[in-house]
């Protein structure tokens, strides 16, 4: 990813992090990083959608700007949100350490309900396009399953305790729901469950604010901003 040391904040995320990996699972890792602030004020800045670093000694890793990431995680979005909950960390800093207390701040109901409940439905929808072009005995469903599974668990659980569990407390329920869908009754359980926490998510009293609480949140990014002005590469 260039440079590690414009690095806030690195750790171990997806199959190892929810507990839910095989042997044949990658080590993936997610990160925060942060531009000198220098680079903003020229004539070619960099933007949002150029924010993004990928790769780490060979390792699947993704690591977004420090302004990126907390857009992202300011939408709820699943794959970056699990940054700021996660066990432990693999690169810490003061300012990663302090975005990490400021997670509640980027918290809102119907925004996590949206963003869990809509990743888990593209996630379905990859498993029924699995399905029909390569067979329900196409491993690969099994995974997509999993993940349905947990994204409805962990959205439900964020949605109304206000907390993030991003280790599962069991994962052979995950795996055996995984081994479901390689059957014929597979799509019919996907269905049974979608529903399920759409009735769920429908009568749950949520513990998360309708509002996001930015003021926090741009302070803290302010004073990164401060900080890195004089940063060279």
């Amino acid at each position: 990813m260039g440079t590690r040391n414009d690095l806030l904040l690195e750790g171990v995320v997806g199959s190892h992090a929810y507990g839910l990996d095989t042997p044949d699972s990658d080590t993936d890792y997610l990160g925060v990083y942060v531009e000198p602030t220098r680079t903003f004020l020229g004539l070619h800045p960099p933007t949002r959608d150029r924010g993004t670093r990928h790769g780490r000694d060979g390792a699947d890793a993704t690591y977004h700007e420090v302004g990126k990431a907390m857009g992202l995680v300011l939408s709820c979005n699943p794959t970056v949100t699990e940054i700021l909950w996660l066990e432990n960390y693999t690169v810490t800093t003061d300012f990663g350490v302090e975005l990490v207390s400021l997670r509640s701040h980027f918290l809102a109901a119907e925004r996590v309900r949206h963003a869990y409940f809509g990743y888990a439905m593209a996630q379905f929808r990859r498993m029924l396009h699995r399905r029909d072009t390569q067979g329900w005995q196409d491993p690969r469903l099994a995974k997509h399953a999993r993940h349905l599974k947990r994204l409805l668990y962990q959205g439900y659980e964020l949605y109304t305790t206000g907390v993030l569990p991003v280790r599962l407390p069991d994962p052979e329920p995950y795996f055996e729901f995984g081994r479901q869908m390689m059957s014929e009754s597979g799509e019919t359980a996907a269905k049974a469950l979608i529903a399920e926490y759409e009735r769920k998510f429908d009568t749950a009293t949520t513990a998360l604010p309708k509002r996001a609480d930015e003021a926090p949140l741009e302070d803290f990014l302010q004073r990164v901003r401060r900080a890195h002005l004089d940063d060279r590469p």
